[in-house]
């Protein structure tokens, strides 16, 4: 039976007081941060964890013949989380005039969509580190094995710009999951109260303030927990299914990904490949999965990404 993880909308219908569909709502613009299981941090503020990086070695010897014993090498990996923070303020005369509901309704409202713009911002942050933010926390793009095309686990479209990136990954507490400082409750809202604020020009105005952070990062268990497919353009170098199966040709047997992530253009490129190699001529339908494979769309994916090189260059 394969493991059945908490994610975030668990964690967010339980600390927010939030009905299941309203979850779903909110974390309908971020997909992959949806799905992604989540763990408690190791350390609060701080994870930390290990990874087998060399096995023992054993072999064959002859009877009456010796041989040396080995052991295996473990290496420990800290992950620092950083503080996502969706507060948010709305004045109080506003407020108290809002026509549909009260303030309260307002001040629901705001917490809504900000709920919903950090879960997205959350989602860019696992994708794309510190090119989405830098003062987020390490995503894939910054980790090392991914961010070079001569690294095992990317495959190079070869495009040089108007760039994108298809991710495969491995879901899973021994491979990659979100992080959450669980120590004080994970995601929770502070209580609204009423708060002097200054505008643009230091003038004072009161406000409903409610506070809302938490602290977040992501693990990439071992080294063959995602695999990239990189420096796809929009010319000569687009998505296809060989480059899929390249890419899913890295991943040891019985260690297959769970998801592959991309954008839309890239959906569209793999359909438009589809199209050209069917022997009835008629449109492939939309791509959904590859063998079973769900294909995940995320907006958090650019279609302007750097060119990687080799070394990182």
């Amino acid at each position: 039976m394969a493991d059945d993880l908490l994610t975030v909308a668990d964690c967010i219908a339980d600390a927010l007081d939030l009905a299941p569909i309203e979850v779903s709502d909110l974390l309908n613009k971020a997909p992959f941060f949806a799905r992604l299981p989540v763990t408690g941090s190791s350390n609060g503020t701080t994870h930390k964890y290990t990874k087998e990086t060399q096995a023992p070695v054993v072999g064959f010897r002859a009877a009456n013949s010796g041989r040396d014993f080995d052991h295996s090498v473990d290496t420990l990996v800290s992950i620092d989380l950083k503080i996502l923070d969706f507060s948010w303020a709305v004045d109080k005369a506003v407020a108290d005039a809002w026509r549909k509901g009260g303030a309260q309704a307002l001040i629901a409202r705001e917490g809504r969509r900000h709920l919903r713009q950090a879960f997205f911002e959350a989602e860019s942050q696992y994708i794309n580190g510190t090119g989405n933010e830098s003062d987020g926390f390490n995503g894939f793009a910054d980790a090392e094995g991914l961010n070079d095309v001569d690294d095992a686990m990317v495959i190079d479209a070869g495009g040089s710009s108007g760039l994108s990136s298809v991710w495969l990954v491995r879901e899973g507490e021994d491979d990659v999951v979100g992080v959450m400082n669980d120590e004080d409750g994970g995601i929770e809202l502070g209580d609204t109260i009423v708060q002097n604020f200054q505008d643009g020009s230091s003038k004072n105005y009161p406000a409903y303030y409610t506070p809302g952070c938490t602290w977040l990062g992501v693990q990439i268990g071992g080294a063959y927990s995602i695999a990239r497919i990189a420096n796809i353009d929009n010319g000569d170098n687009t998505l296809d299914d060989d480059l899929i199966y390249k890419a899913l040709e890295l991943f040891p047997s019985g260690q297959q990904p769970s998801v592959i992530l991309m954008s839309r253009r890239s959906r569209r490129q793999l359909r438009e490949s589809r199209t050209a190699t069917n022997a009835l001529g008629t449109p492939a339908p939309r791509p959904e999965d590859v063998e079973g494979i769900p294909i995940l769309i995320s907006e958090s994916i650019s279609n302007a990404e750097d060119d990687i090189g080799s070394s990182g260059a």
